[in-house]
């Protein structure tokens, strides 16, 4: 199986995603009937996890897309691919958790646990990398 393939279209779509809720949040800055009030909260409350929100939702999409062609392309072993593949993908729960706090209220599991899976995907894949057998170019 070829893993990597799920990151990569996870992570472009994911990323599609949160550059069109980068557009809800410059509506709401610059064109809502209350973007006074949006623009006093800058660094507070919704505002600052709504913000947040979006830089990690970008941030791990590019991470995923990344981990995703690495994945497919450098000779790692089947088992580092596999787990360091849904690893990752699972690490976008990070801002899929946060919206999660900001419009349902949830409590910052998600986030934790996304944040915690997207950090071990990447340690393990250094790690899986470090012990490829490459040869040069």
């Amino acid at each position: 199986m070829t893993y990597g393939k799920l990151n990569i279209t996870g992570g472009l779509l994911f990323l599609a995603a949160f550059m069109a809720y980068g557009f809800l949040l410059i509506y709401l800055r610059d064109f809502a009937p209350s973007k006074e009030q949006w623009i006093a909260d800058y660094g507070i409350g919704t505002h600052f996890e709504a913000r947040l929100a979006h830089v990690h939702g970008n941030l791990f999409a590019l991470l995923n897309v990344l981990i995703g062609y690495l994945v497919w392309k450098l000779p790692i072993d089947q088992m580092s691919a596999k787990w360091v593949s849904w690893l990752a993908f699972a690490g976008m729960l990070m801002p899929i958790g946060i919206v999660a706090e900001i419009v349902l209220g949830v409590p910052p599991y998600l986030v934790l646990l996304g944040a915690i899976l997207i950090v071990v995907a990447m340690a393990w894949l250094g790690i899986a990398v470090w012990r490829a057998k490459l040869s040069p170019a």
